[in-house]
């Protein structure tokens, strides 16, 4: 990949759904070390965006690239194996295990060694095991999750469920993560801390595309915004271009003719 090259290339992307035209058109670019927003109203297609893109749904038209390699028609597991992770809006875990269990899964899964022996530690999998139990420690502190570690994840408030499930995505390795409404349930204080945290994975070395409805968290990490407004992209810029657009505006708040 070429240095000024974008990361991420999504071109013409469209999705229809028994009739409904969720996606049109949408087009845009993130570019390696940036934060990009995707924001927009309710209904907007944001959600289904990240679909198409990560391989949940297959989109009715266009194409997404990461790094130059085509993405489109790959499996959920082949665009992770190729570097792009994903968090969900509730985190998607295995309630019964541990905190410290779930995050050893993607380790191990991504392992030759075979699952089970990396599990039971026989074998090879004894070497292995050390090796993802170092990992999963620096997980662990870096979501701030250490000290709930052998707690179900089930147990856990929604906040904290949020943080392991970007734990989970950050075990992928990813270049690229994906964040679908990471500060949804949080008071201003969780929301804070996870802005930082975002920051420090874009700092990490991997690159972050989100979806957030808390326009001052959006603003105040995002690099460039992108705004959707029924399913079509309405623009693109900088936080305080988007902010000040009378596009803008009117998709939020709407005018006097639409009361």
């Amino acid at each position: 990949m070429q240095a000024d090259a974008p990361l991420l290339a999504v071109s013409g992307l469209s999705k229809r759904f028994n009739g409904v035209q969720a996606v049109t058109d949408v087009s845009f670019t993130v570019s390696p070390g940036e934060i990009l927003g995707l924001i927009g109203p309710n209904g907007a297609g944001k959600t289904t965006t990240f679909n198409l893109i990560s391989g949940l749904f297959p989109p009715s038209a266009g194409q997404v690239a990461l790094a130059g390699q085509v993405l489109t028609g790959m499996r959920p597991d082949q665009v992770a194996a190729a570097g792009l992770s994903r968090t969900f809006q509730g985190a998607r875990t295995f309630p019964k295990l541990t905190v410290r269990e779930n995050l050893r899964i993607p380790f191990l899964a991504r392992s030759s060694v075979g699952f089970w022996a990396s599990w039971l530690g026989v074998g090879a999998g004894r070497t292995l095991d050390a090796h993802v139990e170092r990992q999963v420690i620096d997980i662990l502190a870096f979501t701030g999750l250490a000290e709930h570690a052998d707690v179900p994840a089930e147990s856990m408030p929604y906040a904290r469920q949020s943080l392991l499930g970007i734990g989970l995505a950050l075990a992928g390795a990813p270049r690229l993560l994906l964040m679908d409404e990471p500060f949804a349930g949080m008071n201003p204080g969780e929301t804070m801390d996870a802005a930082r945290m975002v920051r420090s994975i874009r700092d990490g070395g991997v690159t972050v595309l989100l979806v957030e409805h808390d326009m001052d968290a959006v603003m105040s990490i995002c690099d460039r915004i992108v705004v959707l407004d029924g399913g079509r992209k309405l623009i693109e810029g900088t936080p305080d271009a988007v902010r000040r657009d009378p596009r803008v505006i009117e998709a939020y708040l709407g005018t006097d003719a639409d009361a």
